[in-house]
């Protein structure tokens, strides 16, 4: 695996100097209907007056396509940029991902990021739904996390591999099958790899080597068990509140960061609690700015960091 752009453990920043933020937790998604889309301004403006310092781009359209303004959006917010959740289509033989990622990384060079976050698209609308992959898929999708981890390195990029529910790559057995078959870093998202019914522990635990990019999520089991067992679609178990702040749910956020601090992990955090809004937060409802400054100050308790980052 490339180790461009990757921190080393000598010049590792605190744990509060490492916390980034995503559009996702205050609702903005690039699924079609997913719910009420907050102005950037608004979105940016609360990340900043939260304290955190650094946030991933959010979906096409959320910033401005222009690669100078999309970085000049983030400066005048007073934040810097992470990187980029870029779903690609991987699987198909006939089709060349590295266009749409190369796009991608043009707007990540222009604003000083360092991690392109790759998901292997279905090719359908949503996450509801998946094909099956047979070995000539299997072979297309590791060939091309190798082509695009290449092309990242040369642009000084990390690219990582991000399992998420609903994509080619969502269980724990098909994480491992990627890490053994490519040399692509890895995106640990401690929420998907729950519901999609593998163990970020041990993950964590296992692979610290190959980790070099997390998003922190917390889920509730209970919502985890009903989407893989098919009984709510992963949208309606999102809308019925599976994603919870940090400490409130059933991943175990405290033994993934001791596992990630202590094999010398030096990357970002990135603070992600997907949720569907119906309108403008009000009382009541779902309230991105409170979830987030408990999420920050669950996770700078259990790293044991003094800081409040804003919490």
């Amino acid at each position: 695996m490339s180790t461009a752009s990757i921190p080393s453990s000598g010049d590792r920043r605190p744990v509060a100097d490492r916390v980034a933020g995503a559009p996702i937790s205050w609702g903005v998604c690039e699924v079609p209907g997913w719910g009420f889309q907050l102005e950037p301004d608004t979105v940016l403006r609360q990340m900043r007056e939260l304290g955190l310092s650094a946030t991933e781009f959010g979906p096409d359209g959320f910033l401005p396509d222009d690669p100078q303004a999309k970085a000049a959006t983030l400066a005048g917010h007073g934040l810097k940029a992470v990187g980029q959740f870029v779903p690609v289509i991987l699987h198909d033989p006939g089709h060349d991902p590295l266009p749409e990622v190369e796009r991608a990384m043009e707007g990540l060079v222009a604003a000083q990021a360092s991690t392109v976050v790759i998901a292997a698209a279905t090719g359908q609308e949503g996450y509801d739904d998946r094909p099956v992959l047979d070995d000539s898929g299997w072979s297309a999708l590791l060939g091309n996390l190798d082509r695009i981890t290449d092309a990242a390195a040369a642009h000084g990029l990390v690219a990582t591999l991000h399992p998420h529910v609903g994509t080619m790559i969502e269980s724990g057995e098909e994480t491992e099958r990627v890490l053994t078959g490519s040399r692509v870093g890895l995106c640990l998202d401690t929420g998907h790899l729950l519901i999609g019914g593998g163990d970020p522990v041990a993950i964590a635990q296992s692979n610290p080597g190959r980790i070099v990019h997390t998003h922190l999520k917390d889920v509730r089991v209970d919502w985890a068990r009903r989407v893989r067992s098919g009984d709510v679609t992963y949208t309606e178990a999102v809308a019925g509140g599976m994603y919870v702040p940090l400490g409130e749910g059933d991943v175990d956020i405290s033994a993934i960061v001791a596992a990630l601090e202590g094999s010398g992990y030096a990357g970002w955090y990135v603070l992600e609690q997907d949720t569907i809004l119906t309108g403008p937060p009000a009382a009541g409802g779902p309230d991105p700015v409170a979830d987030v400054r408990a999420s920050i100050a669950h996770l700078l308790a259990v790293a044991g960091d003094p800081s409040t980052a804003g919490a």
